[in-house]
């Protein structure tokens, strides 16, 4: 005895399964269609790229004297080296991101220090980000350096 047979079951009007399946998908695609599309384009649109931080011409940074508790600002244009103790910090690049993002200036910084001996010997090089001291820090044993802030911005040549 067979309990199922082979014609595929069939409604009231005549319609088969899987053509009122089919119509039902259809119809779901029809609705959700829209609201995907709505969906994608607002997030889309809402989603700007971040801003590029603008170049500045000088470095203000804060510097440590870990055996004298001497704290010093330095303010150092892009491009020169200021000393600070037997550390030669010399700022390659300053940026500051603009007034509408989250606050942030970066510089990127070399330092060498000079022994006794007269040798330099480099101790940093990478950048540094105001927000984030302990991030890419100096590690010295007498001495601290941290980004503080970048001033006077570039304007771009036209």
């Amino acid at each position: 005895m067979r309990l199922s047979s082979s014609r595929p079951a069939v409604d009231a009007s005549g319609r088969t399964s899987r053509h009122i399946a089919r119509q039902i998908n259809s119809m779901i695609k029809a609705f959700f269609k829209p609201i995907t599309f709505a969906v994608l384009f607002t997030a889309i649109c809402s989603a700007s790229a971040p801003a590029m931080a603008d170049p500045h011409a000088v470095a203000v940074l804060q510097s440590l004297d870990k055996v004298t508790a001497r704290v010093s600002t330095v303010t150092v244009p892009v491009g020169r080296t200021a000393k600070f103790g037997t550390l030669f910090i010399k700022v390659y690049k300053c940026d500051k991101r603009p007034p509408e993002e989250t606050p942030e200036s970066a510089a990127f910084l070399d330092i060498t220090e000079r022994n006794t001996d007269g040798q330099s010997v480099r101790v940093f090089t990478g950048w540094m980000f105001a927000s984030s001291p302990a991030l890419n820090a100096l590690e010295h044993p007498v001495y601290d350096v941290w980004v503080i802030n970048c001033k006077e911005p570039i304007e771009p040549a036209n």
